[in-house]
């Protein structure tokens, strides 16, 4: 059976913030995967890629509560979509930057401005590219952010970061100050842009997982 063909079934809990000692006390994103899945239940399940785990953790708990029960049909899409390529963390981490960069505080768009880059840097380093290229997208951001974007280039000229350091390090911090700031941004709704927040992370790691990884085998 292909992850596509997985249904919710019915009665399952509502979508809650925050970790659930079982189903009967509540579940958040990717607990309710991990049941999906037949795993032991767990808001960390192996099923799903981590960083991609670690955005429906953070979505999930920072969408408001009808916000968050819109989420649940993409819960099958995350069952599956694990990958040991490192250009899947960059990705992931350049989206929600990139997301999140235009709405967040002026404090937190260095952080976000400096993220893009050094994810382009990564994703070109992985793609053998010339160093400092980045894509069309993450320039019209920076673009119209021009302060940030400075201060940014600076910065980052002094980072000597590693694919396998900004995937341990930098990518999860990433990916939790893009969706705290987007929660937190002067903006009437901010679920909008967590939703697709996540789902664009699911397109960015099902891109790069190959078909056959996404079988599940313990719902056939």
């Amino acid at each position: 059976m292909s992850v596509d063909d997985i249904r919710p079934p019915a009665l399952l809990p509502l979508l809650s913030p925050g970790k659930h000692r079982n189903p009967r006390k509540g579940a958040c994103f990717m607990e309710l995967a991990s049941l999906l899945a037949g795993e032991r239940w767990s808001d960390h399940p192996t099923c799903t890629h981590p960083l991609l785990a670690a955005v429906a953790r953070h979505v999930n708990d920072y969408t408001t509560d009808a916000g968050r029960q819109r989420l649940a049909r993409l819960i099958p899409s995350v069952i599956g979509s694990t990958s040991d390529d490192p250009r899947v963390d960059a990705s992931i981490a350049l989206r929600c930057a990139r997301l999140a960069l235009p709405v967040v505080s002026a404090e937190r768009q260095c952080a976000m401005a400096v993220a893009i880059l050094a994810a382009n840097r990564v994703l070109a380093e992985l793609d053998g590219r010339p160093f400092g290229e980045i894509d069309k997208q993450s320039a019209r951001a920076l673009a119209d952010v021009p302060g940030a974007a400075r201060w940014a280039e600076g910065f980052t000229g002094k980072l000597d970061t590693t694919p396998k350091v900004f995937r341990r390090r930098s990518a999860p911090s990433i990916v939790g100050c893009a969706v705290i700031g987007v929660a937190q941004a002067c903006i009437p709704d901010p679920d909008p842009i967590l939703h697709d927040m996540l789902a664009g992370a699911i397109d960015d790691c099902r891109a790069l997982v190959p078909g056959d990884a996404r079988q599940v085998h313990a719902l056939a």
